[in-house]
This record gives structure tokens, sequence and C-alpha cells, in this order.
């Protein structure tokens, strides 16, 4: 595999399942230094050698709970401490919460907002204040920021505001040299996928020909954060194998 990140050092939220392990393992695999964030401690020590395994020269494994500003702050500190530079930063972490839009709290949008939204402007900030240039961001939002399904309205919403988000970043990181880019994913095959309410109920109806790998979006993400994308600034980029093309 080319070794697009040999001397750089990436960190990934929500780094230590699903969608966000196979984005560490794929930067690994490319010879990056990897932070893997994550606020499930049994996740981040089974990741952990995994991504030793595939490749990195070196992997923080840190525990830290995005929606925390002062948690973040002492993540990146601890990047920084650690390997000196940061170079990628994929804001991975999400949460969904499943109600109708007239059983949802203002304590439930905060929760989901917090992680979804503000665990990514948290990361963003420090990513300003530590990266060089030719630093790059890639939110990974989801393919409900543009169509959706009943009860998960914060989530959509969240995912939304993400994509604002990555364009805000994009156009503020141009004259520091740091790309933001957005994916938004559709029906991938991680956990999240298959304990999904809506999935179960079949409310939310999937074709497998229309379910991807997490490795298929780490692809992606790979390719955002290298120097393959060096004209790539703003996007939103849709990665759910034309799920939504059809009529």
């Amino acid at each position: 595999m080319e070794r697009r990140f040999d001397g750089r050092v990436a960190l990934v939220t929500g780094g230590a399942s699903g969608i966000g392990l196979a984005v560490a393992l794929r930067f690994a695999a490319e010879g990056a230094r990897v932070a893997i964030v994550d606020y499930d401690r049994g996740n981040l020590d089974r990741a952990l050698p995994q991504v030793r395994a595939a490749g990195a020269p070196d992997v923080l494994a840190q525990l830290c709970d995005v929606s925390d500003q002062a948690q973040v702050r002492a993540a990146v500190d601890a990047l920084m401490q650690r390997f000196g530079r940061f170079d990628v930063l994929v804001n991975n972490a999400g949460l969904m919460q499943f109600k109708p839009i007239e059983a949802f709290t203002a304590e439930d949008w905060l929760k989901v907002l917090g992680v979804d939204l503000l665990g990514a402007f948290f990361f963003i900030r420090e990513a300003f204040a530590h990266m060089g240039r030719g630093g790059a961001i890639v939110n990974v939002a989801s393919i409900h920021a543009v169509e959706t399904t009943p009860h998960v309205a914060s989530y959509a919403a969240a995912k939304a505001a993400l994509v604002s988000l990555s364009r805000s970043t994009a156009i503020e990181g141009k004259a520091r040299g740091i790309r933001s880019n957005a994916i938004l994913p559709g029906a991938v095959d991680t956990p999240m996928l298959r304990e999904n309410p809506n999935v179960k109920s079949g409310v939310e109806k999937l074709d497998e020909r229309f379910v991807g790998r997490p490795e298929d979006v780490a692809a992606v993400v790979a390719y955002l954060a290298s120097d393959d994308a060096r004209f790539v600034q703003g996007a939103a980029l849709r990665v759910d194998g034309g799920r939504l093309d059809g009529l």
C-alpha cells in the first residue's frame, strides 16, 4: 500500500471502533503516527494493538468525551507532547438518539449536538491552534444531512450543521494552508447500523447492495486527508454506493 502519511500525525475521534477504527488502521498502513480518541476504555484497549500491527510507527490511545472542551484540549495537548505535530484531524465520533420529535427534550438535543457538532468544533479549534500548512480536516457527517428518516431529527440536524461547519472551516482555513472537507456516509456495516432501531423495525429499509464496509469509507477519508486531494476544499462527498440515486 502507498505510504502517503509517512512522517505525519493523524488524530481520529471515535477511533476505537467502526468507521473510526477502519480510518485509524488505514492511516497506520500508510505510515502515519496515529492518535485514537474514544470515550470507551475497553474499545481503546482493543484497538491499540490493532493499529500498531497495521503499521503505525507510534500510537496514542486517548480517553476523551468529545463534548467536553477541556477533555478535547487535554487530548490534543497529549498528542502534541507525544508527537510534536498535528497534520490530520478526522472528526468521526457520533451519537444517535431515536425518538419522535414530540418526545425529544432539550437535554436530548444538547447531548447529540454536543457530540456530533460541538465535539467537531472543539477539535477544529484546537487544530487551528496547532496545525501547520498542509494540514487536513475531514468531518464524517452522514447521508442524513441531506435525506433522512423518522425519529432521528437531532442527529440529522447535527450532521447537516457539520457539513456547514466544514465549509466555514474551509473558508477560514485556506489562509492557514489547512483544508477541510466532509463526507456523507450512507449505510455502512457497523454495529451502529445493525443496532439501529429504525433498521430493526423496518422503518428504514436496507438493500444489502448499498451497504458498504468501514474500509470503503476509510479509503475516501485517506484520500481527502492526503496531498492527492490538495485542490479539494470545502467539499461534501457522498459515500453511499449510489443509494440515493434511485427513484
